[in-house]
Parts: C-alpha cells; structure tokens; sequence
C-alpha cells in the first residue's frame, strides 16, 4: 500500500473536477486545496528526510506501478481539459466562475501536466518522452523539454540560466525573465543540435517548429470547436499552468549559483545548488520534485528512488508553502535571504 501513496497527486485533478460539476464557489476549490489546506497540512504532517536502501531501490525500480501513476495524468488532463470547454460554453456560468475553472484547470496543467512531463522527459524510452511532450501541449510549453533537457541542466545555478533566479529579484520578475529568455534559449539550442546533425534550419528534424505548428493546430481546433470563449480559456489555463511551473523554478534555485574554477570554467552542479524539502505532503504531490538536488545529480533517476543529501539546503516549508511565500517578496527575503551561503552572493 505505501507504494501508492502517489495517488494522492490525483487529489489535485479530483478537486477541479469537483468544481467543474458542481460549479459556483466549487470551482476554487482546486486553488484552496493547493495552496491552503495543502500547507496546513505540511505544518501538521512530520517531514521525513530518510532515504530507502539499496534493495527496496532495486525492488521499486521493478514495478511499473510508479510509471503507470505517471502515464494515467495523461488522459486525467486531457478529459479535464475537454470537460471544461464543454462546461463554459454550453452552460450559463458567471465570470467568477470562468476565472475558478481557469484556476483550477491552470493549475492541473502545471502539476500533473508540465510537472509529470518534466519526469518523463528525462525517461530514456520514446514513448515515455511522447507522453511527456503531450502533457505539455496545453500548457503551451512544449519548448520546455529542449531548453530544460539541453540548457537548464547544463547551466543550472548560474547566471547563463534562464529558470535560477537571482538573488533579491522577486517572483513576478522572475517569470517575466524565465518565460521569454527559456523560449529564446529552446531555439538557440535547437539551432545548435540542427548544426550538430548537419540539418538546415527549415528542416523536419527541426522540433521547435513542430512544436509551434502542433501548439497552433491545438489552439485552432479549440477556436473552431469553442468559440473565442473556449479559445480565451484554453489560453488563460495554459499561461496558469506554466506560471505555476516558474513559480516552481523561482524557489528551486533561487540565490544559488555556482562558483568558477581556476580555468574559467563552473564547478560541477552540487547538492547545494538546489533547494530541497523533505515535507511529506509536497513530496507525494509532486512525485518527489522536491527532491531536486538528487534529480540534478543523476537526471535519469526515477521518482520514486530520489534521496535526501544532508548538505542539500533545506526549505523551512514545502514547496506549496514556499510557493505561497514567494507571492510576499519581502516575507520571502526575510525568510531566504539569511539561509543562502554568503560566498554564493557575491559571485
């Protein structure tokens, strides 16, 4: 039974179509359970900071049941999604509503959509990294595997990084940087693997452009289908989803850089260049995302096998908790500022 514990990530997708059925004050359901109950529940809930052996690694490396976890959000949004359109524009719904669904489908988008892709896009299989890149289809933000794949983990805890957030820039700054500077870096990177290949620009192995044209196809077929009312909430969910995601990216890295070595070049990524928690509640949430330092240690590792550095630099919350915080720039510096090492805000 512990090893499906992660169905509690299926507790965020539930709550929106709660409030998609029964409509009214339900429709911020999603949002109240993600960012208020969840954190009381971290401050009730004891963090666990304790790794598992090499055997039981062994063993659940072994069961599918952790993959498959994985691959059911695949049509949890995508029926999610298809639901609210029809919701929204075949049924008398007041603004206040339309902008809870959005909310509530954003944030969906952003957790079992563009988080469980982030997973499966460092999966080895084909299969494993098509589903990846459908769940980030209505968010919009299909680029994200190039750039995070190629460009976040290669420059991750400094300054060339588009998703590490400086020290004292708050968060609504942040997405501003990471949103348009991460897009450029995806086609930059693209540019620089269709060289790698001798491919021209305009070529079929261009995936930027097939991500562009596959995005349009999408937004289109929701216009025709919809109306510019379904077209304006499929738009809103996606820019929800992905905020969520830089919101995420804010409080992984933020004011943590790497240092230069003698011959120019940065030290390897360490386990203190990410910020961790070991909050229990968040942890199952996210399938073990804030674990994050392990996972820039050996990207290839699974979810469900991510250990706990004692070196790592620890949250005082969870994720969800710290996400919250962030939205309070002064509240967050107050909190944060003190805990990042004094060398790494100098450099």
């Amino acid at each position: 039974m512990r090893d499906l514990k992660y169905l509690t990530a299926f507790s965020i997708p539930l709550m929106a179509f709660i409030g998609l059925y029964y409509k009214g004050m339900f429709t911020y359901l999603t949002p109240f359970y993600a960012f208020v109950l969840i954190p009381m529940l971290e401050l009730i809930f004891p963090i666990d900071a304790s790794n598992i052996s090499e055997e039981e690694s062994k063993s659940l490396l072994k069961n599918k049941v952790f993959d498959w976890l994985l691959y059911f959000n695949l049509p949890i949004v995508y029926v999610l999604v298809a639901l609210a359109l029809i919701v929204i524009t075949t049924t008398s719904i007041e603004t206040y509503e339309f902008v809870g669904l959005v909310l509530s489908v954003g944030i969906v988008l952003g957790v079992n959509g563009i988080n469980v892709a982030h997973e499966l896009g460092h999966r080895q299989t084909s299969n494993e990294r098509f589903i990846g890149k459908a769940l980030l289809l209505p968010a919009l933000y299909m680029h994200f595997y190039i750039e995070h794949n190629f460009g976040h983990h290669l420059h991750a805890a400094t300054k060339e990084d588009p998703a590490t957030a400086r020290y004292n820039q708050t968060v609504y700054g942040f997405w501003l940087t990471s949103v348009f500077r991460q897009y450029i870096s995806a086609w930059r990177i693209q540019v620089r693997l269709l060289k790698n290949k001798n491919q021209l620009f305009f070529s079929l192995k261009n995936d930027m452009f097939w991500y562009t044209v596959i995005q349009l196809a999408y937004l289109i077929t929701i216009f025709i289908l919809f109306g510019t009312t379904g077209l304006l909430f499929a738009l809103f969910a996606g820019i929800t989803g992905f905020i969520l995601l830089e919101t995420v990216n804010y409080i992984e890295h933020y004011g943590l850089l790497r240092s230069k070595t003698p011959s120019g070049r940065y030290e390897r990524v360490r386990e203190v260049h990410s910020w961790n928690s070991n909050h229990i509640i968040g942890r199952i949430v996210l399938y073990e995302l804030t674990r994050h330092s392990d996972h820039h240690y050996k990207t290839s590792k699974k979810y469900q096998i991510l250990e706990c550095h004692a070196e790592s630099p620890q949250m005082p919350f969870g994720y969800p908790t710290s996400m919250v915080m962030a939205m309070i720039p002064p509240l967050w510096f107050a909190v944060m500022n003190k805990r990042i090492p004094r060398e790494m805000i100098s450099i």
